[in-house]
């Protein structure tokens, strides 16, 4: 399944280094189909692969370099391991596509983006183990600034491990330009710190600034600069002598970094810069993080040395919060992702060009690790990292998928769940509210009482069919995915998919900010700002061809010349701020110093067209109010007055103009 944003520009910021990655279902069927199916038998699954490197081998080789080509993609590693040993490790394409370097398991660096943030929150485990941190105090203890309570709740180290600190997101910083243009994680920190939208230990809302912190905690506890305490407490001890946190990176590993693409057919990116360190700059090959999951498989052990003791390691695995019951929730630092009767735990993890995933299955002691270095075509990486999974655990741990009867309360249910939510994980403050516009999450329901949501599609961009199988939960056709609501007072709260409930749900939102009359008042205001600046020239070549003057004088003149640019100001605006938006998906570095002028220069333009608007109003008083004007020009006047107020109420409640530059 693809969790698939309205605005491809949101995906691709807010995915940044992130999440549980929902799995593709390989059929959708519609509710009729799904409910007859209800009385058939569970289906047998086929009897268990060998979980041999013979049999891993020719399972990857059959699998990933036919994805790789489909995709667009150069190159990939993908890690297994077991029982405290290397299966396999295999590269596949290219780490340089120029030069045709191929991928080495043992030598090929990939940047795996917030599979990072294991490796922090190991370290703040290891300073738990040392006293210096408390997972439920108050982290301003550890700070040199504050971080505000929020509903006179402080934010714990708990909070931060399980992504429930509140905190808005953010994305300004995130990938710098340059080293020049690299905060120090200090600086980064402290600047300035995110929106609190949630209190602390309620609503799971996946936080990059949230890691950093936790880092910066790190550093400050152990007295050594974060970068150099992993590198002395996490990769000696594993020697993973090919890994580093350190940007620019070291000069020893820079031969062995992979280049990263858009697609492999592209030219290659330049080297990624990580705003939040700890949330996302490691830079390591397959072969190191082999060591990093045998060591959490083993309870902190690899071979004869610990990164953290057995019952330290035990509790960051277990499960800490469940949002939705009954949907996965988080551990410490990991997130759960059980499937087909197994416990796993993992993290997946995103740059611009480098795509990555971490699945451990402790209670068999599996790890697998993928890291590919192009986004591919169409965003066609999720597939491959998606498939790998599921393909892995339906051929060595198949499950019978159990066929549930549709449940009596599904069409009282499904009425009660339509509506338009929006994620938990959200920018709330600054311009890029614009997304959380355009990014809503509409759900409906068919007369038979099944769901379908806006964000879930299918390989072929087919919207999902859910079936409540029983009291709010609800199951995709293929019977692998799970939908569950939490219903208070009789009113859905909230809303989460089984494999990203751990880091955000989905919430109903508030009619200010409802898409389903907002976006058709955009629309609507666009249309008539577009005609009526369509409409001027016009008129003006109209006159010109019967020799007409110009009816129009004095004051009256000018405030009809002043609507008319103040429509196409308004237009100007809005068209800039989403490019702007846009961009995100691909030029993250231009959200930074380089982008602030452009965005003063927008808002400058807002407020001018605010002016503007006031204007129309005059002028909308002085038609209505003077004899001999037409009916159509006092109709005229009234829809552009409206249109152009509706633009200042687009340019509030989105925070177009802002003091600071921070979002």
């Amino acid at each position: 399944m693809k969790l698939r944003s309205m605005v491809g520009a949101l995906t691709a910021a807010l995915v940044f280094m992130s999440s549980a990655k929902a799995q593709v279902p390989q059929e959708t069927a519609p509710a009729k189909a799904a409910t007859a199916a209800a009385t058939a038998p569970p289906a047998v699954p086929a009897p268990a692969a060998a979980l041999t490197q013979q049999d891993v081998d020719a399972w990857l080789d059959g699998y990933i370099p036919y994805a790789l080509a489909s995709a667009d993609i150069a190159g990939a590693v993908v890690v297994v391991v077991k029982d405290g040993q290397v299966l396999t490790e295999k590269g596949y394409g290219y780490a340089d596509v120029k030069s045709r370097r191929p991928v080495d398991p043992k030598a090929t660096l990939f940047r795996p983006g917030s599979v990072s943030k294991l490796f922090t929150w190991t370290a703040v485990m290891q300073q738990v183990e040392a006293g210096k941190i408390d997972l439920d105090a108050d982290v301003n203890q550890y700070l040199d600034f504050k971080i505000p309570p929020y509903d006179g709740k402080p934010v714990t180290m708990r909070d931060l491990m399980t992504h429930t600190a509140g905190f808005a997101e953010t994305i300004k910083h995130l990938f710098p330009a340059d080293a020049k243009a690299l905060l120090p994680l200090d600086r980064f920190i402290s600047h300035w710190t995110p929106n609190r939208i949630f209190p602390p230990g309620d609503v799971p809302a996946y936080s990059n600034y949230g890691a950093a912190l936790a880092g910066y905690i790190v550093q400050r506890t152990s007295g050594e600069p974060f970068d150099q305490y992993v590198a002395h407490h996490v990769f000696a001890p594993l020697a993973m002598n090919h890994s580093s946190f350190t940007q620019p990176l070291p000069r020893n590993l820079l031969a062995g970094m992979a280049s990263g693409y858009l697609r492999a057919s592209a030219a290659a990116q330049p080297y990624e810069f990580v705003g939040p360190a700890p949330a996302g700059s490691l830079a390591t090959t397959g072969d190191d993080v082999s060591r990093f999951m045998i060591a959490h498989l083993n309870n902190g052990q690899f071979g004869a040395v610990r990164i953290l003791q057995e019952a330290t390691a035990k509790e960051m695995h277990a499960p800490q919060r469940q949002y939705v019951p009954p949907l996965n929730g988080m551990a410490l630092g990991f997130y759960h992702e059980d499937r087909n009767g197994h416990v796993v735990i993992g993290h997946g993890g995103d740059t611009v060009a480098f795509h990555s995933d971490l699945h451990l299955l402790p209670n068999d002691n599996i790890g697998i690790f993928i890291s590919m270095n192009s986004a591919g075509k169409d965003g066609l990486v999720e597939n491959v990292r998606q498939n790998l999974l599921s393909g892995f655990m339906d051929r060595y741990f198949p499950a019978p998928q159990p066929v549930l009867a549709t449940a009596p309360t599904a069409k009282a249910d499904a009425a009660l769940m339509q509506g338009v939510y929006w994620s938990s994980r959200r920018v709330d403050s600054g311009f890029l509210r614009l997304l959380g516009l355009l990014g809503q999450v509409k759900v409906a329901a068919d007369k038979d009482g099944a769901l379908v949501v806006s964000a879930f599609k299918d390989d072929s961009s087919a919207p999902l069919i859910w079936r409540e199988v029983d009291r709010f939960v609800w199951k995709d056709a293929s019977g692998k995915h799970t939908l569950a609501a939490v219903v208070k007072d009789g009113k859905v709260v909230q809303f989460g998919e089984d494999d990203l409930a751990a880091i955000m749900v989905f919430q109903p939102v508030p009619f200010a900010a409802n898409s389903a009359w907002n976006l058709p008042l955009l629309g609507t205001m666009v249309g008539v700002l577009l005609l009526m600046l369509f409409l001027w020239p016009i008129q003006a070549l109209v006159r010109r061809r019967y020799g007409r003057a110009f009816p129009l004088s004095g004051r009256t003149a000018q405030l009809y010349r002043a609507v008319r640019i103040t429509a196409l100001l308004d237009l100007l605006v809005l068209g800039g701020f989403v490019a702007i938006a846009q961009a995100a998906g691909t030029k993250l570095a231009l959200f930074d110093g380089p982008l602030d002028i452009w965005l003063r220069l927008l808002q400058l333009l807002c407020l001018l067209g605010v002016f503007g608007a006031g204007l129309s109003v005059w002028n909308a008083v002085r038609v209505w109010t003077e004899g001999g004007r037409s009916w159509w020009a006092k109709v005229s006047v009234g829809v552009t007055m409206l249109a152009l107020l509706a633009f200042v109420w687009f340019a509030i409640s989105l925070q177009l103009v802002t003091p600071s530059l921070n979002y």
